[in-house]
C-alpha cells in the first residue's frame, strides 16, 4: 500500500504542477500532507516536516548567501567579460546563442555546484533571449542536461555518495567513465544544435547590434536582482530609482551602471577563485564558505551600510523564492521517508527486476536510476538503494564498480528533479514556469542518460 501511495503522490504532484493547477511550493506542502493523512500518520506530520527541513537547511542557507554572492559578483560586473565574450561568439544568432549556454553551464560546472552554474549561466545568457524572444525553457534545459553530465565530476556529490555507499575509491569509479560521459555532454551539445536551428528557423538571425539597442531610451541595471523583473535607472547621484516592473524590456549590460566597481575587479576575482578552491578543497562546510564569502563581498564592494542594505534587498526577492522552495521541498522528502514510502517503492523496484536479469543487472541499476534519482534524492538513491542493487548484482558475479559507474547514467535527468534545490534557481532566475521546464526538458533529458548508458556498454565500461 505504501508504495502505491508513495508513487500516486509523486504522479499527483507532477500532474499538478505540470497542468499549472497548484504553484510548486504548495504542491510541495499540500500534496504530502493529504497523502500522510491517507497513510494514516497524520499525528507524526509535524515530526516529518521538522526532521525535513533540519536535513535541508544547510542547503537552503548555502543558496541563500550563495545567491547573495553570485548577485553582488553580477552587480559589480565581475561576469561582464564573460558575458561579453559569449555575445561576440554568439552574435545574435539564436544557434550560437543556445550552444553558448551550453558551453558556459558546462564550463562553469566544473565548480561542482548546481545553483552557481544556473545563476552565472543564466545572469549571462537571459538578456540575449529575451530581447530576440526566443523560448526560454530551451535555455533551462540545455543548462540543466549539460550541468547533468558534468555533476558527475567526483566533487560533485553523485560520484563521492556512490563510492561511500559501495566502499571504493570515487578515481576509480569517475575515470573509467570519462568517454561515456564525453559521449553525453556531446550528445548535449547536438542536441543544443539541433534546438538552435528550430529557434533560427524561427525567428532569423539578427545583427549584434539590433540584438544590443535598447528599446527605449533608457539604461537598465543587470544583476541577480533584476531577476524580479523590477528596472532601474542610472542617476548622476550613483543611485538607482526602481520603476515599474517591465520583463518585455530588454535587461542588457550597463557598462556605467552604478554598482560597478572595476577597481576592485581583481580582488573580487581572487575572492571568488578562492571560494571556489575552498569549495573543492573542502576547506570548510559550503553553507559556511558562501556566508563569509557574502559577507566579504558586501563589505568591500560597498562599505556604506545604506549601500549594503539596497544590495540586500536587491537580491532579497531571489532569495525568498529560492529557500522558500527549498523549505517546501523538505516537507515532500521528509513525508516520502518518514512514513517509509521510499523504502517501500525502492524494494518494490528491486523485486519487480526477474531473475534472468541478474547477470545484466549494471544495465538494470542505469535504467533504474532514470526514475529512481528523480523522483528522490540523490541521497536515497546512493545510500538506500544501490547498495541492494550492487549486493543483488555481485550474486550474478556484477562487480560494484560497474554498478556505481551504471548508477551515475541519470544524473542528466535528476538535475530537473522537483526534488534538487538547484532547479528552483534555474528556473527562478529565467522566470520559467518549473511545470513548463519539465514538460520540455524530461524527455531530452532521458535521452541524454540512455545516450551516456549505450555509450558505457559499448566501451564496456558498464
Amino acid at each position: 500500500m505504501l508504495t502505491i501511495l508513495g508513487f500516486a503522490m509523486i504522479a499527483t504532484f507532477l500532474v499538478l504542477i505540470m497542468m499549472k493547477k497548484m504553484s510548486p511550493i504548495a504542491a510541495l506542502v499540500l500534496i504530502p500532507a493529504l497523502f500522510c493523512v491517507f497513510v494514516g500518520k497524520g499525528a507524526q506530520l509535524g515530526d516529518y516536516v521538522i526532521e525535513g527541513v533540519g536535513s535541508l537547511a544547510p542547503t537552503a542557507a548555502m543558496l541563500m548567501f550563495a545567491i547573495v554572492y553570485f548577485g553582488v559578483m553580477i552587480d559589480v560586473g565581475l561576469f561582464d567579460p564573460i558575458v561579453r565574450g559569449i555575445l561576440k561568439f554568439c552574435k545574435a544568432d539564436p544557434l550560437r546563442i543556445v550552444l553558448g549556454t551550453a558551453l558556459l553551464a558546462a564550463i562553469v560546472s566544473l565548480d561542482g555546484d548546481g545553483s552557481t552554474t544556473f545563476m552565472i549561466t543564466v545572469s549571462a545568457m537571459y538578456p540575449l533571449y529575451k530581447r530576440l524572444k526566443m523560448s526560454l525553457v530551451v535555455m533551462t534545459g540545455v543548462a540543466a542536461m549539460a550541468n547533468g553530465v558534468m555533476n558527475t565530476l567526483p566533487w560533485g556529490g553523485p560520484t563521492a555518495r556512490a563510492a561511500t555507499a559501495l566502499k571504493l575509491d570515487a578515481s576509480d569509479i569517475f575515470v573509467p567513465m570519462i568517454p561515456a560521459l564525453a559521449v553525453g555532454l556531446l550528445f548535449v551539445f547536438v542536441l543544443a544544435y539541433v534546438l538552435g536551428r528550430r529557434e533560427r528557423k524561427r525567428l532569423g538571425v539578427l545583427t549584434l547590434d539590433e540584438a544590443l539597442e535598447p528599446q527605449e531610451a533608457e539604461t537598465v541595471l543587470v544583476g541577480a536582482g533584476a531577476g524580479n523583473g523590477t528596472e532601474a535607472k542610472a542617476t548622476g547621484g550613483g543611485t538607482s530609482l526602481p520603476e515599474e516592473p517591465e520583463d518585455e524590456g530588454f535587461q542588457g549590460l550597463d557598462p556605467n551602471r552604478a554598482t560597478l566597481r572595476p577597481r576592485l575587479y581583481w580582488f573580487n576575482a581572487l575572492l571568488t577563485v578562492t571560494l571556489l578552491t575552498a569549495m573543492i578543497m573542502e576547506w570548510l562546510p559550503i553553507p559556511v564558505l558562501f556566508l563569509l564569502g557574502a559577507a566579504a563581498a558586501l563589505t568591500v564592494n560597498f562599505p556604506h551600510i545604506p549601500d549594503q542594505k539596497a544590495r540586500l534587498a536587491a537580491h532579497a526577492d531571489n532569495v525568498l523564492n529560492v529557500s522558500g522552495m527549498v523549505f517546501a521541498a523538505a516537507v515532500f522528502t521528509g513525508v516520502l521517508q518518514g512514513t517509509g514510502m521510499v523504502d517501500h517503492m525502492a524494494k518494490w523496484m528491486v523485486d519487480v527486476i526477474p531473475d534472468g536479469m541478474g547477470p545484466h543487472m549494471a544495465l538494470v541499476t542505469g535504467l533504474l536510476s532514470l526514475p529512481l534519482t528523480y523522483f528522490m534524492s540523490n541521497d536515497g538513491f546512493y545510500f538506500g538503494v544501490l547498495p541492494v542493487l550492487a549486493e543483488a548484482g555481485a550474486a550474478h558475479g556484477v562487480t560494484p564498480l560497474e554498478m556505481a559507474r551504471a548508477s551515475l547514467v541519470g544524473q542528466p535527468l535528476h538535475m530537473s528533479s522537483p526534488l534538487v534545490p538547484a532547479v528552483y534557481v534555474l528556473v527562478g532566475m529565467a522566470k520559467v514556469e518549473f511545470g513548463d521546464h519539465t514538460r520540455f526538458v524530461v524527455k531530452w533529458a532521458a535521452l541524454t542518460c540512455l545516450v551516456i548508458l549505450g555509450a558505457g556498454l559499448l566501451f564496456g565500461i558498464i
